[in-house]
């Protein structure tokens, strides 16, 4: 929008400056409305994920650890130390599995990083522009 006609008016400049300094802050408002939706939907997806496998799982989860028991009772391993062992084993997958979503959580946070790197690049261009 910069034009090369230096005998303007300074109303005519100050009406400039109004005009591109609010196209550019609704350009910056409709990029960061498009980034969060992105951000959001990405943390939406990731915990519909987990809750849809949690729920699918508990039940054969439950099933295949009273089958373990089953079989090491069946190796000749007394009961209590059957259900211990596969207890045990099951609480260490568990506690991977929720450290891992905790993670993918936390690197999905819905914080619009390039629309805030974009204000910080207009806000110095904007002092160049002033100071020259």
């Amino acid at each position: 929008m910069a034009t090369a006609n230096y005998n303007r008016s300074i109303p005519d400049l100050l009406s400039d400056v109004v005009s591109n300094f609010t196209l550019l802050v609704r350009k910056e408002t409709q990029l960061a409305r498009v980034e969060m939706s992105e951000k959001i939907g990405d943390v939406a997806l990731g915990i519909g994920l987990l809750v849809g496998g949690a729920i699918l799982l508990i039940p054969a989860l439950v099933i295949l650890l009273q089958s373990a028991v089953s079989g090491l009772v069946a190796a000749q391993i007394p009961t209590v130390w059957a259900a211990l062992i596969v207890g045990g084993v099951a609480l260490l997958i568990g506690i991977i599995l929720v450290v891992i979503g905790i993670n993918r959580l936390k690197a999905a946070r819905p914080v619009p990083a390039r629309t805030i790197a974009q204000f910080e690049q207009d806000a110095e261009m904007a002092k160049e522009q002033v100071r020259s």
